[in-house]
């Protein structure tokens, strides 16, 4: 089931969506109609409104039409809110912007998820701070680590500083056992900044990627896995039982989840 503004979303609204690929969104991993971070992913879809279409937009509306998708149904879900305008012209996109709504869920993957071997690439996401739909550069790079055998994909800036995965965020702990967050241009992920909060010993700093072999451990973030294990990046290795990313999952599941 999709729905725009509420109502069972029609062709025409997909076929342009599709065709112009102009929008954001957000993810939740919904879970007895609770969401963690929930606050935190509505201000997103407002600041997202403001600086792709220079208009506000109406949370509790939007949290009304996530309440009708979801149900009274029990379990986990991940409800992705699509924010786009049906009506914009492609040769036009200057003119005034009237966004919809598109709310879709599909059923949520099995916690934890296995670790993760990836691949490291050089990429710079257009416009890194918001949550846009033009997926086409990093799934483009998901695709080719994947082809070589990997699971993901690890981004890579031209100054050889790591950024951030296709659709997560990335941790590191160093030898003295303290969390690391790379210094870059990324994607502010809901559930890395729930981890920062929760866990205020860890440092942001730039993380070369040649340091990648002193550092001890490594782990992926979003609203979709929580702390998910990194086994490998390339040929660096680092430990999957190490205590550090299993005390952050702790401490995500134990945060209090806002109800829908």
């Amino acid at each position: 089931m999709a729905t725009v503004n509420g109502e069972p979303a029609s062709v025409a609204q997909l076929t342009a969506l599709a065709l112009t690929n102009y929008g954001h969104f957000t993810t939740m991993r919904v879970e007895d109609g609770a969401v963690p971070g929930l606050s935190l992913h509505l201000d997103r879809l407002v600041r997202d409104c403001a600086e792709v279409f220079g208009a506000g937009l109406d949370t509790e509306r939007v949290l009304g039409w996530v309440r009708e998708e979801v149900g009274g149904r029990g379990g986990a879900s991940t409800v992705r809110v699509t924010v786009f305008d049906p009506a914009l012209d492609l040769a036009r996109p200057g003119e005034g912007a009237d966004p919809h709504v598109l709310v879709t869920t599909r059923p949520a993957g099995a916690l934890p998820a296995p670790p993760l071997r990836v691949r490291a690439l050089p990429y710079v996401r257009d416009a890194a701070e918001v949550k846009h739909t033009a997926l086409f550069g990093q799934l483009r790079m998901r695709r080719e680590a994947r082809r070589g055998g990997f699971d993901d994909v690890l981004f890579i800036g031209p100054d050889g500083l790591v950024s951030e995965g296709c659709t997560w965020n990335v941790g590191f702990v160093d030898r003295d056992g303290r969390v690391v967050w790379p210094e870059a241009d990324v994607l502010s992920g809901v559930t890395m900044r729930l981890l920062r909060s929760a866990h205020p010993g860890s440092t942001v700093r730039p993380v070369h990627v040649d340091e990648l072999p002193s550092l001890r451990a490594a782990f992926a973030t979003s609203s979709g896995i929580g702390v998910r294990v990194v086994e490998a990046v390339d040929g660096v290795r680092f430990a999957v039982g190490d205590p550090v990313p299993g005390a952050l999952r702790e401490a995500y599941a134990a945060l209090p989840a806002e109800r829908l």
